[in-house]
């Protein structure tokens, strides 16, 4: 690959890199990556398991750093433990939803027409569905699961990425490389995946480095309501089984809460980083 083709993302890496924001930003995620991954191993004890007397405040016993909930449960492991499904399913479900919104998106800019009307009129009807309402009816419809809970909130999510993807292809689709790959023999699908694609990727890197936190928070709104697996734990479901007893026992609510918060602060953080680096005209400044 040349050095031209680099130069690019050499200096959207020059960019994020400048940005303490951002940078501060990766190291949070990659902390609570690191904890999810490799912690419960570490810390050797069962989210579900009763690890002690309920209600033991936190910082009060040394086998129970962060206390127990209401069933004697530890709260430290729950956390450890929870942040796995919790980031499974924000990952997933920004894939979901970037897959839905770039495959509609993509042949809406690219064909126009009767195309582009259609589905922008279906891109509209999912803006204004009440998302949380409309992932809520879905999941009761079916078994709750972390996977029907991923395509609930995929389904959700996908709209602003379709439209960002649309306005994409209609920019690029009629430039001067793309005329010259078009004369040259190349059919829709190359076009579409090879030529236009690639070019149109850094805005939607953003968008769905955005998405990822969007999903952290519906899926731990659901699991908060109990609309979402109850024997896999995650720190929605912590919180919402914790809240009628908020009072007594704070921290097993607060220290899910606060994990959710860095996490999801540290997602937003990356992502206005990445579209700082990405942004032409912050270049030329």
């Amino acid at each position: 690959m040349s050095t031209e083709a680099l130069s690019p993302w050499r200096e959207a890496w020059r960019v994020f890199s400048s940005n303490k924001a951002a940078l501060l930003g990766l190291a949070m995620l990659a902390g609570v990556v690191a904890a999810m991954t490799v912690g419960p191993s570490l810390y050797g004890v069962a989210a579900g398991d009763i690890a002690g007397a309920p209600f033991t405040p936190p910082f009060t016993d040394p086998q129970l750093w962060l206390g127990t909930d209401y069933l004697g449960r530890d709260v430290l492991a729950g956390v450890l433990i929870g942040g796995r499904a919790t980031l499974l399913v924000g990952l997933s479900a920004a894939a979901v939803a970037v897959t839905i919104g770039v495959t509609i998106g993509a042949l809406s800019g690219y064909f126009g027409g009767w195309v582009d009307l259609a589905l922008s009129r279906v891109t509209e009807l999912f803006q204004v569905l009440p998302a949380l309402l409309f992932a809520m009816v879905l999941v009761t419809l079916f078994q709750p699961s972390l996977t029907v809970v991923v395509f609930a909130i995929g389904v959700v999510a996908w709209t602003g990425t379709a439209r960002l993807a649309r306005a994409e292809f209609l920019r690029l689709a009629h430039l001067e490389y793309a005329n010259a790959a078009r004369a040259m023999g190349a059919g829709h699908l190359r076009l579409m995946l090879r030529e236009i694609l690639p070019n149109a990727l850094p805005p939607l890197i953003v968008s769905a480095t955005l998405i990822v936190g969007a999903a952290i928070l519906f899926e731990a709104g659901l699991s908060f309501l109990g609309l979402s697996d109850p024997n896999v734990t995650s720190w929605g479901l912590m919180i919402g089984s914790n809240r009628r007893n908020i009072l007594e026992c704070w921290w097993a609510v607060t220290f899910p809460g606060a994990a959710i918060f860095m996490t999801v602060l540290a997602v937003s953080l990356i992502g206005d980083g990445l579209n700082d680096a990405f942004n032409p005209k912050l270049h030329l400044r």
